[in-house]
């Protein structure tokens, strides 16, 4: 599963019927993500549903019959940073953020995944950033404040959830500009294979802490072998095929859809509120992203 496709840079060309496949398939995913996490905190603690999303995902991909094509050494170091910034560091705040924030609220907040990419990508990848994207990150930061304004000002459990939130969505921004290149040499299952291997060590201490503060559940179990199977392993080689097809920053709008999909199932299944307020904020986040990603 490799790929000499170079990069289509952003608006040189419209997107294939394969991109928007798998846009629409990683974005369906993740979407869903937030409501698995939140049926797997009926029994479980956050370390081993983000434990059990990563090793389902690991299992998953590594039983899959692909070519194991082999990555030189010289590359690991971006392998070991990529399972940090796209899957341990991250997949350890949402389920933590979630004890305070519903589902819906924190599919919202991802929305500010393309803001976060453009910033990383123009701070420490030596990306020229014009004028329209800096609009763009500006609108996007406001409407970030706006999603978080009722959460912000209640207790102080809820705004620590926002910033977890936050900081895990600010560290995808860094993981989508570093699998790109990654992809574009080996191809998207040697590189998310491996690093979901070495997610599953760095996660594996924080998971045995909270064995003593778990219960049991038939229902969290399958909620987290779909988050794991799906979110963590067919989604994520979604999404870094697209980035080297499309480049990190088009990659980068597979956000556009996942609030909806996450409002939608939070509000229809676990009885989420949403405030006008973050309605209004990520509405202004998505018009950010769609500036700051456009010529």
């Amino acid at each position: 599963m490799t790929s000499s496709m170079p990069i289509r840079e952003t608006g040189l060309t419209p997107f294939q019927p394969l991109d928007w496949a798998l846009l629409c398939g990683a974005a369906g995913i993740w979407g869903a993500s937030f409501f698995f996490i939140d049926i797997g905190l009926e029994a479980f603690s956050p370390g081993i549903v983000t434990w059990f999303r990563v090793a389902f995902g690991c299992a998953t991909l590594w039983l899959l019959p692909f070519q194991r094509n082999p990555v030189h050494r010289s590359d690991w170091p971006k392998i070991v940073l990529l399972a940090i910034t796209w899957m341990a560091f991250p997949l350890t705040l949402f389920p933590i953020a979630q004890q305070w924030i519903n589902s819906s609220l924190t599919g919202m907040m991802n929305s500010a995944m393309p803001i976060f990419t453009v910033i990383v990508a123009g701070l420490f990848f030596d990306t020229s950033t014009s004028r329209r994207q800096m609009v763009g990150v500006i609108i996007g930061l406001l409407g970030i404040f706006l999603i978080g304004i009722p959460e912000m000002s209640g207790d102080g459990t809820n705004a620590l959830g926002v910033v977890l939130v936050a900081a895990a969505v600010f560290s995808y921004g860094v993981a989508v500009n570093v699998a790109g290149p990654l992809q574009q040499k080996y191809g998207a299952l040697p590189v998310v294979r491996r690093a979901l291997l070495v997610a599953a060590f760095l996660t594996a201490p924080y998971a045995a802490s909270g064995i003593s503060g778990s219960g049991f559940g038939w229902g969290p179990l399958v909620a987290c072998l779909g988050l794991g199977v799906g979110g963590t392993g067919i989604a994520y080689v979604m999404a870094s095929q697209l980035t080297g097809r499309v480049g990190a920053v088009r990659t980068s709008i597979v956000t556009y859809l996942i609030p909806i999909v996450a409002t939608v199932l939070g509000v229809l299944f676990r009885n989420d509120s949403v405030t006008a307020w973050a309605l209004i904020g990520t509405v202004v986040v998505l018009g950010g992203a769609y500036t700051a990603n456009s010529n």
